[in-house]
């Protein structure tokens, strides 16, 4: 499994405390077998990859299942997630390993049987590629969440009544799969999107098939949610970048290579990056200049969270029709500010905002903890990301 770690030294601790109590450790050393837990940091200029090989050797001195489990710290100096995926599924990861599983340094994962009951869904579900879990805002345990916390829960619950989610900061991929994709470098701030669409297409060599990505029961994390203005605009932004680019490199450049190509598409698009550096650049470029207005980025840019609202029933959708109308605003900026950032040549925007997540009331282990203020809302405990 694989930690991804920037700058984390202050946040870093809680989520490697709830890491290393799941109960997958011992699962395994039942039936003998071993995980490998490797941090990839990148890039760090704190001091990050030291407080993370001290956590690592007291767990391999005093951890109860130490037998089943060894760590180890990958320092690599270029900054930047997909090209610390792409070392650590081609290069890092152990050949023999059948699943990967991918975490973000700044979570928490509040179910103790969160990774097991992963691993367990694509040990028994054979169709599945990936195996997910609930992504929780920490705002949903707070007892009295403010009305901005509560349009935020909403807009989460709009985005997690579209099937087939993939959150990038934690999932099990089977190695098999991951080891046939490549992420190219300036796909930047929507891996899991690319991720999920070739999960989904078998690589684009079949339709999209949602039942690939599967949710494993009583399994969750939880992550600091954006609150204010500024950083939910500034997310938003990120995000649109990400899904236009997503949209090019799928829908208008994979799509059209021959059958033999996306067979081996890992391959592929890391002989296409290395011999053509800019080729993704300029295939951008191309797309703005077929895309004269800012809400035509990518399709579904303006309605997508308006056709998620329009399955929602009763009461549930019109307590969610303020976020509705709220994203609509918000899509309508990001997505110049998205364009303006585009034209510009700007692939790499990944604000970092401070975490605070260590601080977070959350509910004791194995133990939903529902706000009545947020169910009066209309809204699920438990919320995929905005």
């Amino acid at each position: 499994m694989a930690i991804f770690a920037w700058n984390e030294e202050s946040s870093i601790q809680p989520m490697l405390e709830s890491l290393f109590a799941q109960t997958l450790f011992s699962e395994f050393r039942r039936r003998e077998l071993h995980c490998e837990v490797v941090c990839v940091v990148n890039g760090c200029t704190d001091r990050t990859p030291e407080v993370v090989a001290e956590f690592f050797a007291k767990q391999e001195r005093e951890h109860p299942d130490r037998e089943s489990l060894s760590c180890r710290v990958a320092n690599l100096p270029e900054r930047g997630k997909l090209n610390a995926w792409n070392r650590y599924v081609h290069d890092l990861s152990a050949r023999e390993s059948g699943v990967l599983f991918m975490m973000d340094a700044d979570i928490i994962i509040h179910r103790n049987e969160t990774l097991w009951n992963m691993f367990q869904t694509l040990q028994t579900v054979a169709e599945a590629s990936v195996a997910v879990d609930r992504p929780c805002k920490d705002v949903t345990f707070k007892a009295q969440p403010s009305l901005s916390e509560r349009v935020s829960l909403a807009m989460s619950h709009l985005t997690g009544s579209a099937g087939g989610q993939l959150c990038g900061q934690l999932y099990a991929i089977r190695a098999a799969v991951a080891r046939n994709i490549y992420l190219p470098l300036d796909l930047m701030a929507c891996e899991d999107g690319f991720i999920k669409a070739m999960a989904c297409t078998d690589s684009m060599t079949r339709p999209i098939w949602s039942e690939r990505i599967r949710l494993a029961e009583g399994a969750e994390h939880t992550f600091e949610a954006y609150i204010s203005p500024a950083d939910i605009l500034r997310n938003q932004k990120r995000q649109m970048i990400g899904q236009t680019i997503v949209h090019v490199l799928v829908d208008k450049y994979l799509a059209t290579l021959p059958l033999n190509k996306r067979k081996r598409l890992a391959e592929t698009l890391k002989q296409k990056e290395a011999t053509d550096p800019p080729w993704l650049k300029r295939l951008i470029g191309e797309h703005l200049r077929q895309t004269p207005w800012s809400w035509n980025l990518y399709p579904g840019l303006l309605g997508q969270r308006v056709r998620h609202w329009s399955r929602l029933k009763g009461w549930k959708r019109w307590s969610c029709a303020p976020a509705v109308a709220a994203s609509v605003v918000v899509s309508l900026v990001a997505s110049f500010l998205a364009w303006r950032a585009l034209k510009a040549g700007a692939t790499n925007y990944w604000p970092k905002a401070p975490r605070k997540l260590s601080g977070t009331p959350l509910p004791r282990q194995n133990e939903p903890h529902p706000s009545p203020q947020v169910e009066a809302l209309g809204v699920s405990p438990c919320l995929p990301r905005t």
